[in-house]
């Protein structure tokens, strides 16, 4: 880390001097401040902030930082998520509770007659009179006793029982309850529950090229983190200059061109979106700070003051200006060499005054020292393979997205390498101008919601509330404010896949997800072992969800794919990897294997193939599948001496997402892909046969992605209804080709994204962000508080238990479990393996009073 990104405070005992740019801030314990600890009210606790009228330490004027949420900052997991009305967790007395040695000597005595009108002094004279002159009873009393003595033993023994019977419900809730079961009979202190941890939201950081990109292709996910009270922090690559016209198309033609007026309006639209979305209030004012980049040049540094653990970080580089044509003086001409560096394009209002400019490698270590300021324990960026369109071969989304993506990758795989003093973080990806042809995947309500967030960035009512010269949001997008059916949808880039937990033959538990770029294991060795991880694979590059198969053998293979750089723009590469268990419930695996990719060049379709799809059919036989750049399928099926066929070409187009397979009761293989109009499948005529061709369904559009399972004889599908977010499920048969039956609407609670479905529970992200559940068929759909990044996943574990999981904001495990029963409930959930956060961080320290002054072109 350079000197100016030392932070400061890193050599000054008196606090964070500030003319050093990033840094640490003063300890909770140094400003007298303590976490907020009132009770929750259905949601997460907010990141506790300082008040907004506290000073923080003064440094040097001129570089004065303003960071909320810096590094080493004090947060915690939340292992016991509040308010789960639908996780019911079944309730005994501890045999230690249930023992009550204390008890026995205020009862009565058992021999003591009922009902005679005896006093107690009589009764208490009769005791007396039964003792012998050395004191003892005789041997009436004596056998009294030892009845009291059996009996409570036999409570004992009842509530040893009770308690184990309830674990045996709960096997999976973690081995705290499972230390408590194992010793009976230790004192009451030593058997208290211990105090919960305070919940840890997460620390969320996203990178986008352009002012508006989180509005439209973010959100509502970005709503719901700060809503949640997780720390989030946007960083925006360019200005978003565009032409410098800040007017509608009305007006256009006669706005004069002024492009850092038309990008510091940008600036004010973005701070009055995050200020409504936090507050409610879009003038909620913002401190307005300069700090110096580990890249050489300078950010502008904006926090809410009345919520500082919401933080803007503009870069202020020069955006491309067009869409898809070639254009130098961009971030893709910066990638591809065609420039030595990238200017900045300072905005009009932005207390940054001084221009810089900036080498491939100086926007990469610009990054990092973000990355290292804020700890992120998840990362959200843009696609960096959208892939293009098959007519045209225009690029499917705009240019500075995606190369701004890849910068991110390019960043974080940097930072993990580098920077060991950090916590896990996740990557979530983000599609982007494609949302607008495919199905609207928001309800109507949250989708009402975004749009009103753009609206407030659209400054549709022209009130002058930032007062500002440069004018107070984007017009540009006013006649338009959801853009090309934008505000409509959200969908992840990847990361949909549902198959990252499974179980083995010995009902252990495994959890593969991809943490600083590399797989993570987690696994829980039988039905009532201690978990262990995360572990990390060897090997680096991974891109974010894997997915995961049971071997003829027993083993697990895990598939993903993987992204390498090399010395010059066109090594960019992305191919379909596989690591297999040395043998079955193995916790060493073989070294990821290359299946390559159908992509001959990243020149031809970005790079643009989807995660891989995989199964095994009746005969034992392997396949992987992928979406290729051409909105085709292709796949590669393993040979029986263990080597890889070709890629084949197995037909379809406008195909979206990643396709979904399973295998039926037949053995047959069956593999399903959406379009934007309905969903399209094939299937093999017998195991081990090659597929048939591809074949309409006549099942109704649905959003992304598909859940496939092999049950009932065939394949179920889940999949949403678009505009809606209820889950719908279908059963396919493949006797005689493919055939649709059962189609049915199971409702939920909105939401989007994917569904996962073991045994009779269904699970998936509801409105507002947490996780929906439906237990049993017919039951309501609950929910629980946890925001989680990309899929839940879920498996049968043994034959009556089902294991459900998904991995936080935080980067950490949760897992729980139902008995596969009707009116079963969900346990508690348990976060596995250590806190994603050192023990001790920085308190947020809050703003200055405002700067003076206030506070597309395409998306």
């Amino acid at each position: 880390m350079s000197d100016s990104w030392q932070g400061p405070g890193a050599r000054d005992p008196q606090g964070p001097s500030t003319g050093s740019g990033w840094g640490q801030q003063a300890r909770p314990s140094e400003q007298g401040q303590q976490p907020d600890r009132a009770p929750r009210q259905g949601r997460q606790q907010p990141y506790p902030a300082r008040d907004a009228r506290q000073q923080p330490y003064q440094g040097h004027p001129q570089e004065r930082h303003a960071y909320a949420h810096p590094p080493r900052q004090h947060v915690h997991p939340h292992p016991h998520p509040p308010e789960q009305a639908h996780q019911a967790e079944p309730r005994a007395e501890s045999p230690e509770r249930a023992e009550a040695p204390e008890a026995e000597t205020a009862a009565p005595d058992v021999d003591a007659p009922e009902g005679d009108g005896e006093t107690s002094g009589s009764r208490r004279q009769a005791r007396r009179r039964a003792r012998g002159k050395d004191g003892v009873r005789d041997g009436a009393r004596d056998g009294a006793r030892r009845r009291r003595r059996r009996r409570g033993g036999l409570l004992k023994v009842v509530a040893f029982c009770v308690v184990t019977a309830v674990g045996s419900l709960i096997l999976f809730r973690g081995n705290e309850l499972l230390d408590r079961l194992g010793t009976p009979t230790a004192p009451d202190k030593a058997a208290e529950t211990p105090a919960p941890e305070p919940p840890d939201p997460g620390r969320v950081l996203q990178v986008i090229a352009h002012p508006d990109d989180d509005l439209y292709f973010m959100n509502p996910d970005l709503r719901y983190s700060i809503s949640a009270g997780s720390p989030v922090t946007s960083v925006y690559l360019t200005s978003g200059e565009a032409d410098g016209i800040n007017a509608g198309s009305a007006k256009a033609a006669t706005t004069k061109p002024d492009k850092p007026a038309y990008a510091e309006a940008r600036q004010n639209g973005i701070r009055a979106a995050y200020a409504k979305m936090a507050t409610g209030d879009r003038g909620s004012p913002w401190t307005r700070t300069v700090v110096p980049t580990k890249g050489g040049g300078h950010a502008e540094v904006d926090v809410l003051m009345a919520k500082p653990q919401v933080n803007l970080v503009w870069l202020q580089l020069r955006e491309a200006g067009t869409v898809y044509e070639t254009a130098p003086n961009s971030l893709h001409g910066l990638w591809d060499g065609k420039i030595p560096r990238l200017d900045s394009m300072l905005t009009s209002g932005t207390p940054v005054k001084q221009p810089f400019s900036y080498s491939k490698d100086q926007v990469v270590q610009t990054l990092v020292g973000i990355l290292e300021q804020y700890r992120p324990t998840t990362v959200r960026s843009q696609d960096p393979t959208p892939g293009r369109h098959p007519d045209t071969k225009r690029y499917t989304d705009h240019q500075d997205h995606f190369y701004g993506a890849r910068f991110v990758q390019l960043a974080t795989a940097a930072y993990a390498k580098d920077v060991t003093d950090r916590p896990h973080f996740a990557v979530q990806n983000y599609a982007g101008y494609i949302n607008g042809s495919l199905p609207s995947a928001l309800d109507p309500d949250e989708a009402k919601e975004k749009l009103d967030i753009l609206g407030t960035y659209a400054w549709l009512d022209r009130q002058n509330h930032c007062n500002s010269p440069a004018g107070c949001g984007d017009l540009k997008i006013s006649d338009q404010p959801g853009g090309n059916r934008w505000s409509d949808s959200i969908n992840y880039a990847r990361g949909t896949s549902t198959n990252w937990l499974t179980s083995d033959a010995q009902q252990g538990l495994w959890a593969f997800k991809v943490l600083d770029g590399q797989v993570a294991v987690w696994h829980r060795a039988g039905p009532a072992g201690r978990w262990k991880g995360p572990d990390l694979l060897p090997g680096t590059g991974m891109d974010p969800g894997v997915s995961t198969v049971t071997l003829a053998d027993g083993r697990t293979a895990v598939f993903g794919t993987r992204t390498s750089f090399g010395a010059k723009p066109t090594d960019y590469r992305r191919e379909v990897v596989h690591a297999v268990q040395k043998q079955p419930g193995a916790e060493q695996f073989t070294e990821w294997q290359s299946l390559g990719t159908p992509e001959t060049a990243d020149e031809n379709w970005t790079s643009d193939i989807s995660a891989p799809a995989v199964s095994v059919d009746g005969t034992g036989q392997l396949a992987a599948y992928v979406r290729d750049g051409a909105a085709g399928l292709r796949g590669r099926v393993q040979q029986p001496d263990g080597s890889w066929g070709p890629w084949e070409k197995y037909g379809g187009t406008d195909l979206h997402g990643s396709p979904a397979t399973a295998t039926d009761g037949a053995g047959r293989r069956m593999v399903f892909a959406a379009t934007s109009k309905s969903v399209v499948g094939w299937t093999q005529p017998t195991p081990g046969a090659p597929l048939g061709q591809v074949t309409a369904t006549g099942l109704p559009d649905t959003t992304l992605p598909l859940t496939a399972d092999g049950r009932e004889g065939g394949v179920r599908l889940w999949f949403r209804k678009p505009g809606s977010g209820n889950v719908r499920t279908a059963l396919i048969t493949g006797e005689g080709g493919l055939k649709v039956s059962q189609m049915t609407d199971l409702g939920g609670l909105q939401g989007f994204g994917s569904v996962t479905a073991s045994g009779h529970l269904l699970a998936g992200r509801t409105a507002g962000g947490q996780l929906g559940s439906e237990a049993g068929s017919g039951r309501p759909w609950e929910r629980s508080p946890l925001l989680f990044v990309g899929a839940p996943s879920s498996t049968m574990t043994g034959k009556g238990l089902v294991s459900l999981a998904v991995v936080g904001l935080d980067a950490r495990l949760y897992v729980t479990s139902s008995a596969d029963v009707p009116n079963a409930h969900l346990a508690p959930w348990q976060p596995v393996g250590p806190r994603n956060a050192p023990p001790s961080l920085p308190s947020p320290v809050s703003p200055t009073s405002p700067a003076s002054g206030p506070a597309p072109a395409a998306p």
